[in-house]
């Protein structure tokens, strides 16, 4: 199975860490993210990968090299500029041998998740979508109280009430179908890629992820993870 991770991020919110050290290298439990990740998907029988780096891209390069070291082969692709979340896959057939319809993993470096990949990508198959589409329901407690208002008078007060929604966990099954449809030294996003094949008609799904999953923004999710001792064992057992 073949794979492509976007690690090419400044990770301004987690500055200052990430003036020195770019963001997928960033320790969990000494490991770093994309690291843990790799391994991971080792597992679900990921061997090929494209790296798709820019932000100190070298020491990303020096860190993990061909992949020999980690049993799976590492090729990159360098961005001297940003081409957003979907623009890497427009010269993703120089880096990766992929066949007509064939099925690839697309991915954020960002992400700490239990997901069974291998379930992801036999529903993918089975429903044959051109994008699954990895989603994640999520439950957040407001800060503040929501007021219904009508015609000026005030009909109801939820204090700081439990909101749920559905959010792109910034997992993708694409089909290679698809990567004509990416412009080439342009701009361009998942969301563009998505909007895109949906006004055409063509088949874009979800896959609910029920397993843990945290997409490593800010300070307090290293912070969630290295002190929930549980969580940070079950990530990287079995390495």
């Amino acid at each position: 199975m073949k794979a492509v991770i976007l690690a090419g991020g400044m990770g301004i919110r987690l500055r200052p860490f990430t003036f020195s050290i770019p963001k997928p290298l960033l320790p969990i439990a000494e490991k770093p993210i994309l690291e843990i990740i790799i391994k991971r998907l080792k597992k679900f029988g990921f061997r090929e990968f494209v790296l798709a780096v820019g932000y100190k891209s070298k020491m990303i390069e020096n860190y993990f090299g061909d992949g020999s070291e980690l049993g799976v082969r590492i090729r990159y692709l360098v961005e001297k500029k940003s081409s957003g979340t979907a623009g890497p896959l427009s010269q993703l057939a120089e880096k990766l041998k992929i066949s007509k319809n064939e099925s690839f993993l697309l991915m954020n470096g960002d992400i700490m998740t239990k997901l069974n990949f291998s379930k992801m990508l036999e529903y993918h198959k089975r429903k044959n979508f051109e994008i699954s589409v990895g989603v994640k329901r999520i439950k957040e407690k407001r800060p503040y109280g929501f007021v219904h208002v009508r015609q000026g008078l005030v009909r109801r007060i939820i204090e700081k009430p439990n909101l749920s929604s559905i959010v792109n966990t910034g997992i993708y099954i694409i089909k290679s179908s698809v990567i004509k449809e990416v412009p080439r030294n342009k701009f361009f996003t998942m969301p563009n890629l998505i909007n895109k094949l949906i006004s055409k008609n063509r088949l874009v799904g979800t896959y609910y992820i029920k397993e843990f999953w945290l997409g490593m923004e800010e300070l307090q999710h290293f912070e969630e993870i290295n002190n929930n001792k549980q969580i940070r064992k079950s990530l990287i057992s079995n390495f």
